[in-house]
């Protein structure tokens, strides 16, 4: 079987890929997260999905290089990672009671001949209604401040979400079952 490389040091995506049953090893991209304003938030989380791979793609001789990035967009608008506790605040007070769209993108590259396959999945996610002070109180976790939207669907925001249509592990940083198929075609099965 192929080596596997993760491009990021998310334990979420180290998590699913464990859950895969993948031999993977970990290396960190240090891309710049910056994207340009006049694009499609499609080809955005695409294009640092592939940023990432590349970038670690260049120190290898062989192996296949996974980078995903996630984001979520309300209104067309994305909404990175919260710089601040008050820009959290602002953030989950905007998506609650609303329906808002996380796209993650995903590129797979062989470091040995440079073949890519990159790809997103968008998925809808649905908040409940929240009070400031529910709000106020799990900003005061610190649960949100490393999260694209600032909220993690697979820790305590899972009870602020009503729903979920499309693919859950996308919401959490990896689409599982389109990264199965990118693999499929460097040949390697997960089932």
């Amino acid at each position: 079987m192929q080596q596997i490389i993760l491009a990021s040091a998310s334990p979420r995506r180290q998590e699913l890929l464990n859950n895969l049953g993948l031999a993977f090893e970990v290396q960190v991209s240090d891309v710049e997260e910056t994207f340009d304003d006049s694009i499609l938030v499609t080809q955005m989380v695409e294009q640092l999905a592939e940023r990432k791979a590349v970038a670690v793609a260049a120190t290898r001789d062989k192996g296949l290089v996974i980078g995903a990035d996630t984001i979520v967009v309300l209104d067309n608008k994305p909404l990175g990672k919260p710089a601040n506790p008050e820009e959290a605040i602002q953030m989950l007070s905007s998506l609650q009671g609303r329906s808002h769209e996380v796209l993650t993108g995903l590129a797979v590259i062989d470091a040995a001949t440079g073949q890519s396959v990159v790809t997103h999945q968008v998925t809808t996610v649905c908040f409940k209604s929240l009070s400031k002070e529910q709000i106020k109180r799990y900003v005061e976790t610190g649960e949100p401040m490393d999260k694209a939207g600032a909220y993690a669907a697979q820790g305590l925001a899972s009870v602020f979400i009503d729903s979920i249509r499309g693919c859950y592990f996308s919401v959490v940083g990896l689409p599982v079952s389109k990264l199965a198929e990118s693999l499929r075609m460097f040949g390697v099965e997960i089932v």
